[in-house]
């Protein structure tokens, strides 16, 4: 059965799918073969994994190296790729593989599930991205392998290589060093070249999205035929890179080699785009260069991709308006296009929805635990943008604020439209137009 419902919304199914993948990795997750000790594991802490594992966040309240075996830690890689390729193209590969006919309603699903602009040609799309994705993938896990297999034999290093290669390439965060100290993701490597480019350059791969792939696939170097959300999702990108890397290299990472700096200062720039690695104590941080990462994770990645966040479409379409607003232009307009009024609608929906979510989480963590608001900020952003960061607050938490936060994960990842679009799947219809009505703003 493949998706055979012609009765409930796309949208609808997104969400369910989701949460079922996520309900069968808590099952597994439970099991005694999941943990190093084999004895079952609780069900919140088994839930937390689970959700944060498909929804490609990263928080963690369990080790990953030393608290799952590796039949657990198989698991979560599993529900790692699931959740960012997407349930529907997950299932879409199965019914691929098994040679089963893809119909007309499983291919609308396909479209809402990636948010592609049409129907047509959507099984070949698909077909792409797991290509890609794959490849991808194997191409990290090879680059990555020697340093690996170095520091822990040829078995280990090379599970250790296709492990983080996906938990990258998914901008996920979840990481096998705990092995050297629990909870140290990256550290150990600040300053291996390898590792830090290689897994820099999965996350952004991963994060520009399937689109902005095969726009380049299909153009090359030609930048001026690239789709105006090509353009956008690159410049955007470039530009989130570049600033805070400059930022955090004079202002953070004022210590060591100038190599070591210039790779601490790019990780930690890359990173809070939703992937969730760090090489650098984030605790450490100044109170401006935790902010700095605030903000880098509510933006996120691009739409149609592995990141979660706001999306840098978001951002653009934004600042375009803001832009043309102070120039008093009756249309917001980027490189000879218009910006749709849907669009912007949508922007300063997901805007203000994202905004009230990270404040309104944030003080209820504070309030209940007891803690720094800013802190609270960082641990509510890292979760609602599906970014894994943590300034170690996370394997503390008490109950309502890890409920907050798998709440967050799930909505982050499924996206908020989805869920707007799954409560009410049609347009409501506008047979009428009220008077219009000044009103003065600013």
């Amino acid at each position: 059965m493949f998706l055979k419902s012609r009765r409930i919304s796309p949208f609808l199914i997104i969400l369910l799918g989701f949460l079922a993948v996520i309900l069968a990795g808590t099952f597994l997750l439970m099991l005694p073969l999941s943990s190093q000790t084999h004895q079952f594991s609780s069900f919140p802490d088994a839930l937390f994994t689970s959700t944060s594992a498909v929804c490609v966040t990263g928080l963690i309240v369990q080790d990953t190296a030393t608290y799952w075996s590796t039949f657990g830690q198989a698991v979560i890689i599993i529900l790692i790729q699931t959740g960012g390729i997407g349930v529907i193209t997950a299932a879409v590969f199965v019914a691929l593989i098994s040679g089963k006919k893809i119909g007309l309603y499983q291919r609308n699903l396909m479209q809402e599930a990636m948010n592609a602009p049409y129907i047509g040609g959507i099984v070949k799309l698909t077909k792409f991205i797991l290509t890609c994705t794959f490849s991808i993938e194997l191409c990290g896990a090879a680059i990555m392998a020697p340093v690996f297999i170095r520091d822990f034999g040829i078995k280990k290093g090379l599970w250790y290589s296709v492990f983080h290669s996906i938990s990258a390439f998914c901008n996920a965060g979840f990481d096998l060093m705990g092995v050297r100290e629990k909870y140290s993701s990256l550290t150990s490597y600040v300053g291996n070249p390898v590792i830090n480019l290689t897994i820099s350059g999965l996350i952004i791969v991963g994060g520009i999205g399937f689109f902005t792939w095969k726009d380049i696939a299909a153009h090359g170097i030609h930048v001026k035929r690239y789709r105006l959300q090509t353009k956008l999702i690159l410049i955007v990108t470039s530009v989130l890179i570049l600033v805070p890397t400059i930022c955090f290299y004079f202002f953070e990472f004022r210590d060591g080699p100038v190599g070591t700096r210039i790779l601490e200062s790019l990780f930690q720039a890359v990173s809070p785009r939703t992937a969730g690695f760090n090489t650098v104590p984030l605790d450490k941080m100044t109170d401006s260069g935790q902010f700095i990462t605030i903000i880098l994770m509510l933006i996120g990645g691009a739409p149609g991709s592995t990141a979660g966040g706001m999306k840098v479409t978001t951002a653009a379409i934004l600042f375009i308006t803001m832009a043309a607003c102070l120039q008093k232009k009756d249309n917001s307009t980027c490189f000879g296009r218009r910006i749709e009024m849907d669009a912007l609608k949508s922007a300063v929906t997901v805007f203000s929805i994202y905004i009230i979510m990270f404040c309104t989480g944030a003080m209820i963590i504070s309030t209940v635990e007891g803690l720094p608001l800013i802190s609270c900020m960082y641990e509510t952003a890292s979760a609602l943008d599906t970014v894994g960061l943590t300034l170690g607050l996370t394997p503390k938490l008490g109950m309502v604020s890890r409920t907050i936060l798998v709440l967050y994960m799930y909505l982050g990842r499924v996206g908020i439209m989805t869920l707007a679009y799954a409560i009410k799947p049609t347009k409501a219809p506008t047979p009428a137009k009220f008077p219009a009505e000044k009103i003065m703003i600013g």
